[in-house]
């Protein structure tokens, strides 16, 4: 005798159950942290995660969003600070060579311009999100802090064309920031893409290093 058909019917009761109870989206979120909290982080993160805090913290302030900014390194590099993209993107934070021309006459401690450097990098990084972060306006600090990524992975060009084009100019998830500004759909794919990838994926692997842009 099979106890395939049984169970499946166990199970489709329980969801039923569930669903009376208002229990079922808590179940599917406590799943879903479960499995966030079962990835491992790379092993490369942790000795640069002082490094990371305190350069956040100076120039964010004590309240810097140091878990979002972790998780955009880990979408970046994934902590390699080695790493070298097919197009020419450096280091931990991915800084093209002109970018890392630009940005190094921002910061007193980025004249160096050496985005293979680690503590360099995370700097870096931090400065220019922050930049970014001064001249975007969203409906509150999640939104707002979307804006700040795409804007990093693609141009703050990009965010103000999408917002004119927008009936509502202050939400990026699931509308100004799905809106095609006049680039490839390739482009649009991956810029549409990596925000919601670091926010709600990759965020919340580090919620014990700080605080959170998003709830």
């Amino acid at each position: 005798m099979s106890f395939r058909r049984p169970l499946k019917a166990v199970a489709a009761a329980v969801v039923l159950v569930l669903q009376a109870t208002g229990l079922l989206l808590f179940v599917l979120l406590c799943l879903a942290a479960h499995d966030a909290d079962a990835q491992p982080l790379p092993r490369e993160a942790q000795p640069l995660k002082a490094t990371l805090k305190r350069n956040a913290q100076m120039v964010w302030g004590l309240d810097a969003p140091v878990a979002t900014i972790a998780a955009q390194v880990h979408q970046e590099s994934r902590w390699r600070f080695d790493a070298r993209s097919p197009v020419g993107a450096l280091g931990l934070a991915q800084f093209m060579p002109a970018t890392a021309q630009w940005i190094g006459s921002m910061d007193a401690e980025l004249q160096a311009r050496a985005p293979l450097n680690p503590t360099w990098a995370l700097r870096a990084l931090v400065v220019y999100d922050k930049w970014l972060w001064d001249r975007v306006t969203a409906d509150d600090d999640c939104e707002r802090m979307a804006y700040v990524l795409t804007a990093y992975n693609g141009g703050l060009g990009w965010v103000y064309k999408r917002q004119k084009l927008s009936a509502v100019p202050g939400r990026c998830f699931g509308q100004t920031c799905d809106i095609n500004p006049g680039i490839t759909p390739a482009a649009q794919a991956e810029n549409q893409h990596y925000p919601v990838v670091i926010l709600r994926r990759y965020e919340p692997l580090y919620a014990a290093w700080g605080a959170r842009s998003c709830p």
